[in-house]
């Protein structure tokens, strides 16, 4: 048994006491459902816990804010990361709970109890085969133990197949009267580990109950099957009863049968007759019965470790499918549900492009300048489709070196290279039924071209240090600010990815192509900042409008973004966006009355003038479409082609 006292620090109780093989660990901590509740204000609301492991008690830190530190004759063992935040206790330690100048002491007494229990067999897992062999001449047995086992592995649910292996115990056993699963706590123990195994009771089973409290575990048997990897048989063991819920019961006889998966005990199934004395040899149990439960846990055993592997991987799956919602919902709010603003006709040219092509699968080469919003319409592709559930993967070519860019989009295998400490999947795999948007595709390196092209044309790739393919299922979007055409007439692209990824381009329109948008995209920049910001803005004043809508605007989309966040850290609260505030190089010579400007002379050399300044802008706003320029200045084409020759215009 284990005695913790409280020898510094307050708290509700000032000792707790447990027996061996007790199930319900002692809970040390500050808040009130703790088992040793301490009013310390530097320890944390859940500290620390001390547990029977099957062989010895152990003291776990519960990640503490300020640590737990186990004192052993004058030595300090802090309990962190490197000893698995664990320790085995032994008589005479202390806990030292909290800050190191005034943490809160227990002192730990351990005792040994007698061992009054008589191992009458003991087979090891080694032979049990044998030992089968003489039940296989019994076929009616023998189909009863097939029978059982067959029921048992068809659950799937750990909880049932516990419970169908409690009752085939109490089935196969007349003798049985309390039947007991201990599972180990860490069912996929890292083999490097050198943490304490801890057994917990997770099932009980009485003959003719319905239910049961847990019933702690026999301590020498238990000890036994584990240390000797052995199924045990004792008897007369009423001195291993120390549980006072179990006071005035008489254990005849015990049986302990390992549960194992190669090297590794999974648990302890623990069979009891707690029969009267009266019943006298009758109650006790034989080596058959040993025989008969070491065969039955041979096949239980797997239909166990099965259902726990089922078990981490519906929480793995369910993990990883609320990790996959999260980042879909973020990546939605980020991009997905930005709009395209533009009314303009390159704009509406643009979208009837998008939508002929978000459903279908061809790969999509999206080209403009920097900052016209190549990804916002990347994102478009992809929450426009039927992938729109699936992930929205980035990546900008640019942003990493060859070696490091390689492993990022196709993965990587543990010890492929210095500092692969670890599989990593890469973001082919991440986005696989989705899309992989990789933005400067112009600036990726020969090398990785050609892998890119596998990837297109055979849907596989292959992990840094793989043997062998990962197939998905990506679509594959990409854009460049470079003319590909010359990079690939230049040897800096390859012609055959070229033509791959150029299958449906989708250019973006820079800013001045698409000026009326303008005031759209400025008043949409505004409300966003200002609402960031916190502040009340009445918007723009004409002048500045005019001012936003002459210039030229070389970084684009993202340079009026950024005008316009500036407008708004600088404007007073309520007020207009006046020309003062913007940027030195808007305020210049941009206005429409400033280019426009004739050069000093007779009336009819300045109003020629401006009426050629206003000829060229009307035809470079139309692309040198002379019709439809005519019909915005309101004259012919006739009259329109008159006054071009007059000004030598062709």
């Amino acid at each position: 048994m284990i005695r913790i006292d409280v020898t510094r620090g307050d708290g509700t109780a000032r000792s707790v006491t447990r027996a061996d093989g007790d199930a319900q660990p002692i809970r040390i901590g500050r808040v009130v459902d703790n088992d040793l509740v301490l009013d310390a204000r530097y320890l944390s609301s859940e500290h620390a816990r001390v547990a029977w492991s099957g062989e010895r008690f152990v003291v776990q830190d519960l990640r503490s804010t300020n640590g737990t530190v186990v004192v052993r004759r004058g030595e300090r063992l802090k309990l962190d990361d490197s000893n698995g935040r664990q320790s085995a206790l032994e008589d005479g330690d202390l806990l030292e709970l909290g800050v190191p100048e005034d943490p809160v002491v227990l002192a730990v007494t351990v005792k040994e109890e007698a061992d009054a229990t008589h191992v009458v067999a003991v087979r090891s897992i080694d032979d049990l085969r044998p030992a089968a062999l003489e039940i296989e001449k019994q076929p009616s047995l023998l189909r009863s133990v097939y029978e059982s086992s067959v029921w048992i592995g068809a659950a799937t649910e750990l909880d049932e197949v516990l419970r169908r292996l409690g009752d085939a115990v109490l089935s196969l056993v007349q003798k049985a009267t309390h039947v007991t699963i201990a599972l180990r706590d860490d069912d996929d123990p890292d083999p490097k580990s050198t943490k304490v195994p801890t057994y917990v009771p997770v099932l009980t089973r009485v003959r003719g109950e319905q239910s049961a409290g847990a019933i702690p575990l026999t301590r020498s048997v238990f000890r036994k099957v584990v240390q000797e990897r052995a199924a045990v048989l004792a008897a007369d063991a009423p001195a291993e009863v120390g549980s006072a819920s179990l006071l005035g019961a008489q254990i005849r006889s015990t049986l302990g049968i390992p549960l194992w998966k190669g090297e590794e005990i999974l648990g302890i199934l623990q069979v009891d007759n707690r029969a009267s004395a009266a019943t006298g040899a009758a109650g006790v149990f034989a080596t058959p019965d040993l025989d008969l439960l070491s065969l039955l846990a041979t096949n239980a055993s797997l239909a166990i470790a099965n259902a726990r592997l089922i078990q981490r991987l519906h929480f793995a799956e369910e993990k990883a499918r609320k990790e996959n919602t999260f980042l879909k919902g973020r990546e939605e709010k980020r991009e997905g549900k930005r709009e395209i603003i533009g009314v303009s006709k390159p704009m509406e040219e643009l979208r009837q492009k998008l939508d002929k092509v978000v459903n279908t699968r061809v790969t999509v080469l999206i080209e403009g300048e920097t900052g016209v919003g190549k990804e916002l319409i990347a994102s478009a592709v992809h929450y426009k489709s039927s992938r729109r559930d699936k992930l929205f993967v980035a990546q900008n070519c640019a942003a990493m070196p060859e070696n490091l860019l390689e492993s990022e989009l196709f993965g990587h295998k543990k010890g492929s290279f210095t500092g692969a400490t670890e599989d990593k999947r890469g973001l082919f795999e991440l986005a696989d039924g989705g899309t992989l948007f990789l933005d400067e595709i112009g600036e990726m390196p020969l090398s990785l071209q050609a892998k890119l092209l596998r990837a297109l044309q055979e849907g596989e790739i292959r992990p840094v240090g793989a043997n062998k393919p990962i197939h998905v299922n990506v679509r594959i979007v990409t854009a460049t600010n470079r003319n590909l055409k010359k990079e690939v007439e230049e040897k800096r692209f390859r012609e055959d990815l070229y033509y791959r990824l150029a299958v449906f381009p989708l250019r973006v329109p820079a800013l001045r192509e698409r000026r009326e948008d303008i005031p759209l995209l400025a008043g949409h920049f505004l409300q966003k900042y200002a609402h960031e910001i916190g502040k009340s803005i009445s918007g723009f004043s004409q002048q500045t409008m005019e001012l936003l809508q002459a210039y030229d605007w070389p970084g684009n989309v993202r340079e009026l973004e950024n005008e316009v966040q500036r407008i708004v850290i600088q404007i007073e609260p309520g007020g207009f966006a006046t020309p003062d505030l913007l940027s030195p190089r808007i305020r210049q010579v941009d206005s429409v009355v400033d280019r426009a400007a004739p050069k000093k002379g007779t009336l009819k050399e300045m109003m020629d003038q401006l009426e050629k300044y206003i000829l060229i802008e009307s035809l470079r706003e139309h692309g040198n479409n002379k019709t439809a320029a005519a019909r915005t200045l309101g004259i012919t084409r006739e009259g329109l082609h008159k006054k071009l020759r007059a000004f030598g215009i062709s």
